[in-house]
């Protein structure tokens, strides 16, 4: 789907609209997802992930009204960093899953369910992408952070987690639209996390077979040289970093 041009609110449903900050990069696509989320009757929203301390994309997501709540998917700095400004700006508390990311109210339970805005939110608590990844649940949506992107793959910090994780979404019903921190959305979340648990358990069969050709102590470096040939260089670096997740969870099994 078409991204709204940076600084430009675009409604994506009743309810719910997307603010897209100016941070394009490799890890973070065309950049952050800020959303707006407010059922058609309430005088309040809540805002997910202000993203980075940019007082442009702030001010602009300060300005869709009065906000009830910032919630945070996860503590990375490019969904949570400006989060303390807006929450002076708006007087609204912040939530999260860290405790050191709440300003003003308790961190979230797995499986609380948040009532603001005129919504139902339910809290799923998602690891692998970082400890305190959660995804976030209201009516036909799922708001899912990092753990499941709008397109291409997320980086790990543990594995057996994520897996963990992508089975629990799995769990959802059909036809839940997913709503990621980066990329467009996607419109059945449960097809992308069987591709992404599928994806995870073919990139381990490469790494176990490039530990069979390189030897048991090949470093994460080697492997990715090896596993990741064909992807751009440039993602190396990240996809390292998943490859010594993957590594750590094989160590784990045997």
């Amino acid at each position: 789907m078409t991204h709204p041009a940076y600084g430009q609110f675009r409604q994506v449903s009743p309810g719910v609209s997307v603010l897209l900050e100016n941070n394009p990069s490799s890890m973070t696509l065309e950049g952050t997802n800020t959303w707006v989320l407010r059922a058609p009757d309430a005088d309040r929203s809540v805002i997910v992930d202000p993203g980075y301390h940019d007082l442009d994309h702030l001010t602009k997501a300060a300005d869709a009204g009065p906000v009830a709540l910032i919630v945070l998917t996860h503590h990375h700095a490019d969904h949570s960093e400006g989060a303390p400004w807006l929450a002076e700006q708006v007087g609204a508390p912040v939530r999260a899953f860290d405790p050191a990311l709440c300003q003003g109210d308790e961190s979230f339970v797995d499986g609380e369910v948040i009532s603001a805005a005129g919504l139902e939110i339910e809290v799923l608590h998602t690891p692998g992408h970082t400890d305190d990844s959660v995804c976030l649940r209201f009516g036909d949506h799922v708001l899912t952070g990092d753990t499941i992107l709008g397109r291409g793959t997320t980086v790990l910090a543990d594995l057996g987690s994520y897996l963990r994780s992508l089975r629990r979404l799995l769990e959802l019903p059909s036809g839940l639209r997913g709503l990621p921190g980066h990329g467009p959305e996607l419109a059945d979340l449960k097809t992308t996390a069987r591709q992404y648990l599928d994806h995870r358990e073919e990139r381990l069969n490469q790494v176990r077979a490039a530990l069979e050709l390189l030897g048991q102590d090949a470093t994460p470096r080697q492997i990715v040289e090896h596993v990741y040939a064909d992807v751009d260089q440039a993602l190396w670096a990240p996809a390292e970093h998943s490859v010594r997740a993957q590594l750590g969870y094989l160590r784990s099994e045997s």
